[in-house]
């Protein structure tokens, strides 16, 4: 009799010391609602945390796959509230089902994205995007912007606090030293300026900069090269220049298992690796298995 009065309480506190996890439903036209629901009942994710599901209120109504601006507030107002649960201790790190950019312009929202918004809530000075898995991890040094802007926003500040913000990270992540490797924004990385001049004026002198404070960090390697380096196991991470660059790879190698962190928040969030697919909303045929590596991430991650 003792020994399971014993084994209950140590089941209880075990209970009890699972993360809470609040699951944002995102955007709840698409498959958003379907995927965060799944992904709170599977028993993979039970096992690892409390999840805690964050939507619309009750009795709202929103016709699958249709864009609107009332579905964009809903989904920021549902952020709202898990942000400062999360900045108040209500739950310990929070996972995002993803919303819709055109929703958000639609609702007069400037944001275009969680990135960008969560950096405003809770007033983080840098933040990046991060696409984790075991197979490869890429961290993009802009993000939501056209191609033409790149080059622009590409400044050797924000790409210094971009290599120095993901080797910060990494060890949270198992990676005690790590090694980053920096993709170049031309093709051959420029070719010693036969191709652009990026590579000499921005992102040598970032990479130059910080391994003199001890980061181990290299580049800037040619871009379709580079990824495969990382993939066999050379570099921890690799700092790509724009979206596409760091994301097609990412998603070749482990679509539906990579997860979306972003770093240099004061609290946890983990997404997913895809889009809202209103092409497939309502139909109950969305697959939640990157929902429910982002929820075991943040468990993870808040331990």
């Amino acid at each position: 009799m003792f020994d399971r009065r014993i084994g209950r309480l140590r089941h209880v506190r075990h209970e009890m010391s699972k993360p809470r996890v609040a699951i944002t439903v995102g955007d709840p036209a698409g498959i958003g609602p379907e995927i965060a629901a799944r992904a709170a009942a599977d028993p993979r994710v039970l096992e690892v945390c409390e999840p805690r599901l964050y939507g619309p209120p009750a009795g709202a109504r929103f016709a699958p796959g249709v864009l609107s601006g009332d579905a964009g507030r809903a989904a920021y107002d549902t952020i709202v509230r898990a942000v400062e649960d999360a900045r108040h201790g209500v739950v310990d790190a929070m996972a995002t089902a993803p919303v819709n950019k055109e929703a958000f312009r639609l609702a007069g929202l400037p944001w275009s994205g969680h990135t960008d918004l969560l950096a405003h809530l809770t007033n983080a000075p840098h933040v990046a995007m991060m696409f984790y898995s075991e197979a490869l991890t890429v961290v993009l040094a802009t993000v939501h912007i056209a191609l033409a802007e790149v080059p622009r926003a590409l400044t050797r500040e924000s790409l210094e606090a971009t290599i120095a913000l993901t080797a910060r990270e990494l060890p949270r992540f198992g990676v005690a030293a790590p090694r980053i490797a920096v993709a170049g924004l031309n093709p051959h990385a420029g070719e010693h300026g036969l191709f652009g001049r990026e590579e000499e004026t921005v992102i040598a002198p970032a990479i130059a900069a910080l391994r003199r404070h001890g980061v181990d960090v290299a580049g800037p390697f040619p871009g379709d090269t580079v990824f495969v380096r990382a993939r066999r196991g050379e570099f921890d991470a690799v700092v790509a220049c724009y979206h596409d660059q760091g994301l097609i790879p990412v998603k070749l190698v482990a679509f539906g298992e990579a997860v979306n962190v972003t770093l240099g928040l004061p609290i946890v969030r983990t997404s997913v690796d895809h889009g809202t697919a209103f092409d497939i909303a309502g139909t109950g045929v969305a697959n939640p298995d990157s929902m429910i590596a982002a929820v075991r991430l943040a468990a993870r991650l808040a331990r």
